[in-house]
């Protein structure tokens, strides 16, 4: 496989690649120059000037993308045409007109496409959705929850995510408040139908050159106004018409990456926290239970993802691990289940549009369903 993009995220991706059992062939940065540095540092042969010569390497089976947001179309669109695999970061594009596109692409190219919706790969969220698969929560009576982080809670802090050329119109909601979706979709097994969104931006201006997401650090001199959102809220109704809130947040201190959601059942209720992520909580009218992550007790998909025993903890790295696992093994022709794929950034970015079309008109916006045949392929 080759990178493109040597960020945090890329970083990730080599990693977890290589525990995958991948060969990570090369990288390709933002620069010559940057290309040369990242390969020293990640110790690969080939640091490449351009896309083309990643996408003329004979050698490369799939392309992982881990660039800004606005170059996602034209590169994965790239890789799929010249018959590559595609490994491409969450937006998959900055509009669900583009991730139609993409999604239409992969099918076309007979190629595996798939996206890093990496939380469902925690065993434990695979343990929650055995339990609802099984029916032990009875009617969802209402799904709420939310996502929290607190990098830009400074004012001099900024990121290329920050500029809507780089990263689109959406900020907190495309880039973590997708995640929260696409997670409690999957899990509970709903289906969002309509939403009414408020979104607001708690810091006006910050550094005009941003750095590395994550990173509390801007660079360069200058300030400029923010129009992406720091925070928002969303109010939902699924096709079944069960209630769904959230509040996600890039602005709440102390809140480093908390992704929460409870599903309230009629029977019971069911939570999972990111941050604490080798238990679930269950709650019934006259008890509560704690469950921990434990492969001799768990369903089959939840002990097929715990890597070490239990009472080893394992948390954000082996998702990512576990999710190119099972990437590379759709590309040998096997059927995992649950691997998000190009579709799924589909769905994804017809919630982000809706979302942030509630929020403009101030009024309740339906989400489409219009989905491509999920893309088949092998070597």
């Amino acid at each position: 496989m080759a990178v493109l993009g040597a960020g945090m995220i890329g970083g990730v991706h080599l990693r977890s690649a290589r525990a995958a059992g991948a060969e990570v062939v090369g990288v390709l940065a933002s620069s010559p120059d940057r290309s040369l540095a990242a390969a020293d540092e990640w110790q690969v042969d080939v640091a490449y000037p351009d896309v083309d010569a990643v996408l003329n390497d004979d050698s490369i089976d799939v392309v992982h993308i881990c660039t800004p947001n606005f170059l996602h179309v034209t590169q994965a669109g790239a890789a799929l045409q010249a018959g590559k695999h595609v490994v491409c970061e969450k937006p998959v594009a900055t509009s669900a007109t583009d991730a139609q596109f993409l999604a239409d692409a992969a099918m076309a190219s007979g190629r595996i496409a798939t996206v890093p919706f990496v939380y469902r790969y925690h065993p434990m969220v695979r343990e929650l959705r055995a339990r609802v698969a099984a029916g032990d929560f009875g009617a969802w009576q209402l799904v709420h929850g939310s996502y929290l982080q607190d990098w830009l809670l400074s004012p001099e802090s900024s990121s290329w995510r920050v500029d809507p050329a780089a990263g689109g119109s959406s900020r907190a909601f495309a880039d973590i408040g997708s995640h929260w979706f696409d997670l409690v979709e999957w899990v509970a097994d709903v289906r969002l139908a309509e939403v009414l969104a408020e979104t607001t931006t708690t810091v006006a201006e910050r550094p005009g050159a941003g750095g590395p997401s994550f990173s509390g650090e801007a660079a360069g001199s200058g300030r400029v106004p923010v129009t992406t959102e720091d925070a928002l809220g969303v109010l939902g109704r699924t096709t079944d018409g069960v209630l769904v809130s959230a509040i996600v947040s890039q602005v709440s201190a102390g809140r480093k990456n908390r992704l929460w959601f409870e599903l309230d059942g009629a029977d019971a209720s069911g939570v999972f926290d990111q941050e604490l992520p080798e238990s679930l909580w269950l709650g019934y009218q006259n008890r509560t239970e704690t469950v921990m992550r434990d492969p001799s007790a768990n369903a089959f998909d939840a002990a097929r993802l715990s890597i070490v025993p239990a009472g080893h903890p394992q948390g954000y790295l082996e998702c990512f691990e576990n999710f190119l696992s099972d990437t590379y093994a759709a590309i040998r022709g096997e059927e995992p289940d649950g691997l998000p794929t190009m579709v799924d950034g589909l769905r994804s970015a017809h919630v982000v549009d809706a979302v942030m079309a509630s929020a403009s008109q101030r009024a309740w916006t339906a989400v489409p369903d219009c989905t491509s045949p999920r893309p088949q392929g092998g070597t």
